[in-house]
């Protein structure tokens, strides 16, 4: 397809998304979709199918052709039970990178503001990748071929939004990146323009996303719950995807990083500890949430143990705030969060979720024997 400027399909979509997976199509396409139908924005999506799944491209080719989907939001957020359907339509198109690479370097260079992306787990690996390929096979390759073009044409950079759960998701792509472009300008033979352009007119910002996508809908959508958090580290000359009471735009993330490894993930590895040892009686997180035994000792280590110690950084009232929501959100009655699935690579969990609070504990003086036994 080609895509001049007059006949581009896609001219609203300012932001590029790289992942069709069910967690972007139910939080990022989601909260963009209401932001728009509030009036509140008006750039829309286009989606980039990028992985050799066939899997993937048969979603993809769907989305194409149908450009909107349900999804369920069911579950409890403030105080109240949420059990409704939403239509997602902020989708402008969808495009699978390795037929239609042309279409997608053209829309990047002429109309993109923003990239986002949530790839799998290793989709930060490079292997032996080059970003000089006609088609990169990495997401970094990909990124820095895109970003390689719209330089060449002139352009200014672009704001890259990664909502992979990595730390510092964004520096991590940055230095990626750059380092393709670093090796690849060597072998082009061309200047240091290109690098001082990713340097300095791209906005690397540094995200951390968290909403429960419990369930694929078949053959477009997903189930999610109610809550929803995009935080976004603020950067000068940043472009922002959408207004919404769910996107916070901040100065820092590491509190909404320590809530989030040291209350909720610490919560789910301590309940699974405690499930253990009472021998598996429940299968779901929302039943342990129903058995006096499991949620009494988990209460009891968040407000004796966990909390006092994490409110030397944080305000005590922001971190009961948080824990009151993540109690609300184990009850969600209709979410199927297997303890079992929560449970794999727990010896892991435990030492990046627990251990971190036990040692600043031990600093303040701080005794935290529900922890210590959680570790042991």
């Amino acid at each position: 397809m080609s895509l001049s400027k007059n006949k581009n399909p896609y001219r609203d979509a300012g932001i590029v998304q790289f992942g069709t997976g069910r967690f972007l199509l139910a939080h990022v396409d989601a909260l963009v979709s209401e932001s728009l139908k509030r009036g509140d924005s008006n750039e829309r999506i286009l989606v980039v199918q990028s992985s050799t799944r066939e899997e993937g491209k048969r979603k993809a080719r769907l989305l194409a052709e149908q450009r909107h989907y349900p999804v369920r939001i069911r579950g409890r957020r403030d105080g109240e039970t949420i059990d409704r359907e939403q239509t997602v339509d902020s989708v402008a198109g969808c495009l699978i990178a390795v037929e239609q690479w042309d279409a997608l370097k053209r829309h990047v260079v002429e109309h993109a503001r923003i990239i986002v992306s949530n790839t799998a787990d290793n989709g930060y690996d490079i292997g032996d990748d080059s970003s000089l390929a006609t088609v990169p096979t990495s997401f970094p390759g990909k990124l820095t071929h895109l970003l390689r073009a719209r330089f060449e044409a002139g352009n200014d950079g672009l704001t890259i939004l990664p909502c992979e759960l990595i730390e510092q998701n964004a520096q991590q792509l940055k230095s990626l990146v750059m380092s393709l472009a670093r090796r690849d300008s060597k072998i082009k033979g061309d200047s240091e323009a290109f690098l001082d352009w990713l340097e300095h007119r791209c906005v690397w910002a540094d995200t951390l996303v968290d909403r429960i996508v419990s369930t694929a809908l078949e053959p477009l959508g997903a189930i999610a719950e109610p809550y929803a958090l995009w935080a976004i580290a603020r950067q000068p000359s940043m472009a922002v995807p959408c207004a919404h009471p769910d996107v916070e735009i901040v100065d820092d993330l590491g509190p909404q990083a320590t809530c989030k490894l040291h209350i909720l993930n610490l919560a789910h590895s301590y309940l699974v500890d405690r499930w253990q040892r009472a021998g598996q009686p429940v299968e779901f997180v929302r039943d342990a949430m129903q058995n006096d035994a499991l949620v009494d000792s988990l209460r009891v280590v968040l407000d004796q143990e966990v909390l006092p110690t994490l409110a030397v950084e944080l305000p005590l009232a922001q971190l009961q705030a948080y824990r009151d929501t993540t109690l609300e959100r184990f009850a969600n009655p209709f979410l199927d969060h297997r303890l079992a699935d929560i449970a794999q690579n727990h010896a892991a969990k435990r030492q990046r979720r627990l251990q971190p609070v036990v040692d600043k504990a031990r600093l303040q003086g701080r005794a935290t024997p529900g922890l210590d036994e959680a570790l042991t």
